[in-house]
């Protein structure tokens, strides 16, 4: 879904989790039976949706407690762009800032983060005939390199943080 809530998510990672035995076609076109073991390392991603951001506390909690109703672990991975940004690209920053302190102060349900970026800032249009710019994304805005080894090092030291806590 892309509303923002988890449980088809929670879903979704049951389903992945499990075994599966399925028809499919081979690379030489043969009709075959696959069998899959299962992923137990699928999880969520937090990235907002219709009801806007959620990677708030209140956010976190609420996705950990389905989590852990459904017999999962209560980790997830949030992403700092799309409707946690509310599709500004420099709200990023503030959205990994927010996540950092609350990794700093020991919180261990939080396994990771995404971020939009790229050398430059910002977003470009493919147009023919217009050269690109360098560096410059040509699908979601980025925040620039700058920035983003900034992010990445308070980030850093909020792990350390956590680990002594």
């Amino acid at each position: 879904g892309t509303d923002g809530g988890v449980k088809v998510a929670v879903d979704a990672i049951q389903a992945a989790q499990a075994e599966h035995a399925f028809m499919g076609i081979t690379k030489m076109g043969q009709a075959a039976i696959f069998e899959t073991d299962g992923n137990a390392d699928a999880h969520i991603i937090l990235r907002g949706g219709s009801r806007g951001p959620n990677y708030g506390a209140a956010d976190v909690d609420a996705a950990c407690a389905t989590l852990r109703k459904a017999g999962l672990g209560e980790q997830v991975m949030v992403d700092c762009s799309h409707a946690n940004s509310a599709k500004q690209y420099q709200r990023q920053v503030e959205v990994a800032r927010d996540l950092a302190q609350r990794i700093a102060a020991g919180d261990r349900r939080i396994m990771g983060l995404m971020i939009e970026s790229h050398l430059r800032e910002g977003r470009q249009d493919l147009k023919p005939g217009v050269s690109l710019a360098h560096g410059v994304s040509i699908t979601d805005a980025c925040i620039g390199w700058e920035v983003t080894e900034q992010v990445l090092r308070e980030l850093a030291q909020a792990a350390r943080q956590r680990r002594t806590s």
